[in-house]
């Protein structure tokens, strides 16, 4: 018998940056460290969805034109068992003097540098993939 196929989670992720560190954030309850962001809801198009999350997340107001698309990005899910993410990915340009602070169901945030993304904790599949990407792209 075949394998079932795994789950497809419909996200988005915020890549945040800020002096040449990435914005990484925890979940309540979860291992490992991801973007800024989550699923997009029923009818929902991305780049609201990611205005949604960034505000509920970190309490940023981010104007649309601080956001730059990535691309689409796939990945195993970091916190659900037989589950991939199909991601829409955004650069985000927060605020300037804005500092973020965990909020909902967030429980910590770090700043990584994304050649050695060192965390307390694991971190999340799509997040190691966009951060080996900003790396690349940095050569």
């Amino acid at each position: 018998m075949p394998a079932a196929s795994p789950t497809v989670l419909n996200i988005v992720a915020a890549v945040i940056v800020r002096d040449g560190r990435f914005l990484l954030v925890r979940k309540r309850g979860t291992a490992a460290f991801m973007q800024v962001g989550g699923k997009i809801e029923p009818g929902e198009e991305p780049l609201a969805a990611l205005l949604r999350e960034v505000a509920e997340e970190i309490g940023a107001d981010v104007a649309p034109d601080a956001v730059r698309p990535l691309g689409r990005w796939s990945a195993v899910a970091a916190n659900e068992p037989d589950h991939v993410v199909d991601a829409h990915a955004f650069a985000v340009e927060l605020p300037a003097g804005f500092d973020p602070r965990p909020q909902a169901e967030l429980e910590d945030l770090v700043w990584v540098d994304p050649a050695a993304p060192v965390t307390p904790y694991p971190v999340a599949p799509l997040s190691l993939d966009l951060l080996a990407a900003a790396v690349d792209a940095g050569r």
